[in-house]
């Protein structure tokens, strides 16, 4: 009786916790379809796709070079997200091989600052990123919001790894340098290989993180506009139904690549 009770509460808990999660989001979708100037889904005053179509026409958004040569938001984003992906994994692997190969104390105190990034806010980031390179003499823009984002975000790809190479069977890396391997060629033939599952989820959580980042690419920035910043910009000014479309198409594309990765994932557990 005492297990239903409590199996009860618990179902009771989760529905109110994943309610409490979803239900702005779900409420956000619904704006974007209400022929309402404001978003909002009270009082609903009918289906309309008008705002997908104005949120299509935006060039501050999906802009590819406007008479000045700059960017949409979107594009802005995206190439941040894939400069920080080229950057964070490379340095992130390479940081949690070091790690790995430390004992003692000396690992201790690498480890701690290495993480440390995480701890800082990223106002703290974006502030002392920007005021460093302008007293080297480089001006603001997305090359140091690049560079801002990279020096946290490293950090997460190293923990994923580091949690990855904890799992290694050493035996195997052993085994090929007692059968003449160099340390670079078992490091590429079974430490790499093994590693690329983590290497792959790291790579998608560095340009997310990238994606989303608004405190250390506001200060960091320049003149460009990123989804985060122009998202910003929109709530400040008033809200329109055109961010909720572009919410929505967010949040689609990010459930649709989870899906495939999913579908993906699981084939390959099967066929192997």
């Amino acid at each position: 009786m005492e297990s239903k009770t409590a199996r009860l509460i618990i179902n009771i808990y989760l529905a109110i916790f994943l309610l409490y999660l979803f239900a702005p989001l779900f409420v956000m979708i619904a704006a974007a379809f209400n022929d309402s100037k404001f978003p909002t889904v009270m009082p609903w005053r009918g289906w309309t796709l008008r705002w997908f179509s104005d949120l299509w026409a935006d060039d501050r958004i999906w802009g590819l070079g406007d008479e000045d040569g700059r960017l949409g938001a979107v594009a802005n984003s995206v190439l941040v997200g894939l400069a920080v992906v080229a950057i964070s994994v490379p340095v992130g692997t390479l940081a949690a091989l070091l790690l790995d190969s430390l004992r003692g104390r000396v690992r201790s105190i690498l480890y701690a600052l290495m993480v440390a990034p995480l701890l800082v806010p990223g106002i703290i980031i974006g502030i002392s990123t920007l005021i460093f390179w302008t007293r080297l003499g480089v001006g603001s823009g997305l090359h140091l919001s690049t560079i801002a984002q990279c020096s946290f975000i490293c950090s997460y790809v190293m923990l994923m790894v580091l949690a990855r190479l904890a799992r290694l069977d050493r035996s195997l890396e052993e085994a090929a340098l007692d059968l003449g391997a160099t340390h670079m060629q078992a490091l590429r033939m079974i430490v790499l290989p093994y590693l690329r599952p983590s290497l792959l989820t790291a790579a998608v959580l560095a340009f997310f993180q990238s994606f989303e980042n608004f405190n250390a690419t506001l200060f960091t920035r320049g003149g460009a506009s990123t989804v985060t910043i122009f998202i910003a910009s929109h709530i400040r000014t008033g809200v329109t139904p055109e961010i909720n479309a572009l919410g929505f198409v967010l949040i689609s594309i990010t459930v649709i690549a989870a899906v495939v990765y999913s579908v993906r994932n699981r084939k390959a557990v099967a066929a192997t």
